[in-house]
């Protein structure tokens, strides 16, 4: 599986549903919590192409935005896809 990577902040709901449904799937991920490190917010501006909201989700540092944007690839049969080797 390929490295999924996470931008959250601790009181966001989109963070939390997104986090639970990796975990559902059995993705593991690295959590980057940016409300504890306000440093990495500019890493992931830059890193997500210019995503200001969290989550931001990258995939093998591919971004593909945030819960909903994630929502969107498991509607159209793309995130397996885009986890697998």
């Amino acid at each position: 599986m390929k490295k999924v990577e996470m931008y959250t902040k601790q009181y966001c709901p989109y963070c939390h549903r997104a986090k639970a449904f990796l975990l559902d799937k059995g993705v593991l991920f690295e959590e980057y919590k940016i409300d504890e490190q306000p440093e990495l917010r500019p890493e992931m501006i830059q890193r997500s192409n210019g995503g200001t909201t969290v989550p931001q989700i990258l995939i093998d540092s591919l971004p593909i935005g945030g819960c909903d944007d994630m929502m969107a690839l498991v509607e159209n049969n793309k995130l397996d896809k885009l986890l697998a080797d």
